[in-house]
């Protein structure tokens, strides 16, 4: 596509990880995730987040800069970086407590070929109806596309979170989301059943990852195509779900929406691949173009 960019609107963070005593800060996030793995795929990416002036700021922007990602010039600002603090409990789940204000969106231009969204970002508002106003006014000028990223602490209200989301992919080309996302909006319903909503909504395509089983996707046609996991030997699923995303963005910018079972088969597969190999290594660390044609 040349020059054709990919934007995508969402907060990047630092996660600060607090366990048996020690502390630890990693830059995360998820928008930021997949913008740094669109970037290693070799696609132009600019990341429209919030970033304060300060250390943790500066330690994400040389994050995001050593990837390859621009940031845009709206993301800067004198309030603090924002934080997700993790405080692991002695069974090993997390508690998580967040510092995340909206983000500001500038206007996709003639060269943007995707705009992507979700995760808190979409959710929170100043910044959520900033970045659903972004998605609306990109649709049909570029290729839309959404990962609810489903984060219960933050998203407020079920049926407000619900119907952020069904505005939101109305708006889209291809719908993402995790069973684990599936599973807080539809408690029980079968992915099939999962698909077909949210189809109806609008979007061409939707696809849900269902970890270690691999994704199912509905194809513009309608067709349903279901892709198996990879077999690796897991460090941690940091970032599983923020590679996946990636490379399907790298897919559609490069061969559209996928109209067929074919098509989605294909790009599934990819994306299964882009995972598994983020899986294999610790944290968010997603593929570069050449270890995912490997």
């Amino acid at each position: 596509m040349g020059s054709a960019e990919v934007l995508v609107l969402g907060e990047a963070l630092v996660d600060v990880v607090e366990s048996a005593g020690s502390v630890s800060e990693h830059v995360g996030g998820s928008p930021a995730n997949v913008a740094v793995g669109v970037a290693r795929l070799g696609v132009p990416v600019r990341l429209a987040t919030r970033l304060g002036r300060d250390a943790r700021g500066e330690r994400i922007a040389d994050h995001l800069w050593s990837a390859g990602v621009t940031i845009a010039d709206t993301a800067w600002t004198d309030a603090a970086t924002d934080s997700a603090h993790a405080r692991i409990q002695p069974d090993g789940s997390a508690q998580y407590t967040f510092a995340v204000a909206g983000v500001v969106a500038p206007d996709a231009g003639d060269e943007t070929a995707l705009v992507h969204t979700g995760s808190i970002a979409l959710f929170l508002d100043p910044g959520g109806e900033t970045c659903l106003a972004a998605l609306e006014a990109a649709r049909g000028r570029a290729i839309v596309t959404v990962d609810p990223n489903i984060r219960p602490a933050l998203v407020g209200a079920h049926d407000t979170a619900l119907a952020r989301f069904a505005r939101a992919a109305a708006a889209s080309d291809l719908v993402k989301l995790s069973d684990e996302d599936a599973g807080w909006l539809w408690p029980g319903a079968a992915a099939s059943e999962v698909l077909e909503t949210i189809a109806a909504w609008g979007p061409r395509a939707v696809v849900m990852t269902r970890g270690a089983d691999g994704a199912i996707g509905r194809a513009a046609d309608g067709a349903l195509v279901t892709v198996p996991g990879a077999t690796v030997a897991v460090a941690d699923t940091i970032g599983a779900g923020d590679s996946f995303m990636a490379s399907l963005i790298a897919t559609l910018v490069e061969r559209g929406v996928p109209g067929d079972a074919e098509a989605l088969h294909a790009a599934l597969e990819r994306a299964v691949r882009a995972a598994a190999i983020t899986v294999s290594r610790p944290g968010a660390n997603p593929p570069t173009r050449d270890e995912l044609e490997a």
